[in-house]
């Protein structure tokens, strides 16, 4: 079975490893699409290009292919999978327009549980403050 899932995978962390370890949970080769964020929708400025968080996240075990993307709801036309895995946090509307896509051509979806206390922004938001 194959699954995918997306990020933006700026500033690495605990979270993110243990997101991609449940999702390998679910399928034999599991695809992590990693967002290059052209338009910069989350108004921050980013650690790592975009090749920089493709090797990171190629380089952990749990981790079989790594492709970029611009929208979620136009990647998964793009990529042959079974299983959408996704998080919690992963809702705006191109994840529900991908979510009803999934639902119509028989893609399973599963939501995948967030690692408490840990999130980019709050990693951020530590950084900056040591930086003083």
């Amino acid at each position: 079975m194959k699954g995918l899932t997306v990020g933006v995978f700026d500033v690495f962390h605990l979270g993110h490893l243990r997101m991609l370890k449940k999702a390998k949970k679910y399928c034999d080769n599991l695809i992590v699409a990693v967002h290059n964020d052209k338009l910069n929708s989350k108004n921050v400025e980013f650690a790592y290009t975009l090749e920089e968080r493709m090797e990171i996240v190629a380089a952990i075990k749990y981790v079989d292919q790594v492709i970029p993307y611009d929208r979620v709801d136009l990647i998964i036309r793009e990529v042959d999978f079974d299983i959408f895995l996704y998080g919690p946090d992963q809702a705006h509307k191109y994840f529900q327009q991908a979510f009803s896509w999934c639902t119509e051509n028989n893609k399973k979806i599963t939501m995948l549980e967030r690692t408490k206390g840990i999130s980019s922004t709050m990693l951020r938001k530590v950084l900056s403050a040591k930086e003083v």
